[in-house]
């Protein structure tokens, strides 16, 4: 296994999209076709799917320095009501572009730290949503929730206007690990959310743990998944650390660099780290996602219902989600749009009656074969190519995946690629093999973190 981390641990996108944003065509994207393109979807898909919609409360009290969000750090929770007027006068701006009311199926509540704000100000916020859509009879709602600031008022709240769904933030029980993070967070603090969530009612709890942070060992990881399987939430997410201090505003550079793990102690954090998961009963989905039997993301993958998308793995998807709030990020399948990155600058141009995207990607029709064959992999773990359907590249492509069959990595039949057992560590790779906008225009600087 050493020797395959030496050989693929290189940088490559997480593929929550195709093209990635680097890749982005900015030059033949402009706002009015990115509201044509909202339009278009809205009336092929509306009635059947319904809209997923995502909002970016970007707020935290205090920047933990592995994030790679886009935030705004303060204490001052003044900032909380302009921010929610923005968020539904922008709404509004959608719904001016729609034919009919939107059937509203998925909502995430992400951050930043949505629990910054109190939970009066998100119960305003969410019905002045409520109020202007039709919700779906199978609705997922859901939201991310920090251990030290989340009341049991948050998720009674929540609840009550249709939550079922929270993950809460843990990374590592590490005292040293969350130290050189600055998230310092007891166990106490998540087993209370936790377990005031299940009084509720709240039937998918999730936590986030993440490997690779500075200082972390083995011996650290363990004890953190061993605490986790206390509370046994319902699935976990456990991510690779992005280390990405080149990307403007994350706030990446609390540490240093030679306190991270090396590729090899970090390969094994995630190896064994996935052996005792599922030693505890939980099954791994996609990438980076594990679940118990009973959670939707498992069912949705026995089912080949698996979607990913800027939220992540999702158990359902809408070809329409729009994405409100600084920085947030909406797909309509065949574009899509970014909001501006800071507070000011979206505040006023919402207030000046426009969307606020900055850029965006109109998607051709290689775009969207080649994407769905990424999202094939990243969800199912497999494709299969229709060879007249295809594009220049895919017999290098076909060259590249015959040498992962050798490393074990995939198995082909014809034009039908498996990713194995082996090769789910792999995934970001294999999919690798198929982006041809990174292919024709491979990047002289690092823009995407590494893969292991």
């Amino acid at each position: 296994m050493n020797s395959l981390i030496d050989k693929y641990n290189i940088p490559g996108p997480r593929y929550t999209s195709y093209p990635t944003v680097p890749y982005w065509d900015e030059s033949s994207f402009s706002p009015e076709l990115w509201k044509q393109s909202v339009i278009r979807t809205f009336k092929e898909s509306n009635a059947e799917e319904g809209i997923s919609i995502y909002i970016h409360l970007p707020f935290c009290e205090a920047l933990c320095t592995f994030c790679a969000c886009h935030k705004r750090i303060t204490k001052q929770h003044s900032v909380e009501i302009p921010y929610l007027e923005s968020v539904l006068k922008e709404w509004q701006l959608y719904l001016n572009l729609f034919n009919e009311k939107p059937k509203l199926k998925e909502l995430h509540l992400g951050g930043g730290t949505p629990t910054f704000f109190s939970p009066q100000n998100l119960k305003t916020l969410l019905e002045g949503i409520f109020e202007t859509v039709d919700i779906s009879e199978d609705q997922e709602f859901s939201f991310e929730g920090h251990p030290n600031n989340t009341t049991r008022e948050h998720l009674q709240t929540l609840y009550d206007l249709g939550f079922r769904r929270v993950s809460f933030g843990v990374q590592d029980y590490d005292l040293k690990v969350q130290k050189a993070i600055n998230r310092i967070q007891p166990f106490e603090n998540v087993q209370r959310v936790t377990e005031w969530a299940r009084e509720i009612g709240y039937r998918g709890i999730s936590h986030d743990l993440v490997f690779g942070l500075p200082h972390q060992s083995w011996e650290a990881m363990e004890h953190t998944i061993r605490k986790t399987m206390q509370l046994k939430p319902d699935r976990l997410a456990f991510y690779s650390y992005a280390h990405v201090p080149w990307v403007k505003g994350v706030g990446q550079r609390g540490f240093d660099e030679n306190d991270l793990p090396s590729g090899e102690e970090k390969r094994r954090l995630y190896e064994d780290g996935k052996k005792l998961l599922e030693e505890l009963g939980y099954i791994e989905v996609g990438m980076d996602h594990f679940s118990l039997e009973h959670d939707d993301l498992y069912q949705s993958l026995i089912h080949k219902k698996l979607h990913r998308n800027f939220m992540g793995y999702t158990s359902s998807k809408t070809q329409l989600m729009v994405g409100l709030g600084m920085s947030a990020i909406s797909d309509s399948w065949y574009a899509f749009a970014q909001n501006v990155k800071t507070v000011e600058e979206y505040q006023k141009i919402v207030e000046e009656g426009q969307i606020p995207v900055v850029k965006g990607h109109i998607l051709n029709d290689e775009d969207l074969t080649v994407r769905r064959h990424i999202l094939n992999l990243m969800c199912q773990l497999e494709t299969t190519f229709d060879i007249n359907n295809s594009f220049p590249e895919l017999e290098n492509a076909f060259d590249m995946l015959k040498e992962m069959e050798k490393d074990e990595l995939v198995e082909m039949n014809g034009h039908h690629i498996q990713i194995t057992e082996k090769g789910r560590a792999f995934t970001r790779n294999v999919a690798m093999v198929f982006d041809l906008r990174m292919m024709r225009n491979k990047p002289e600087t690092r823009i995407f973190s590494m893969t292991i």
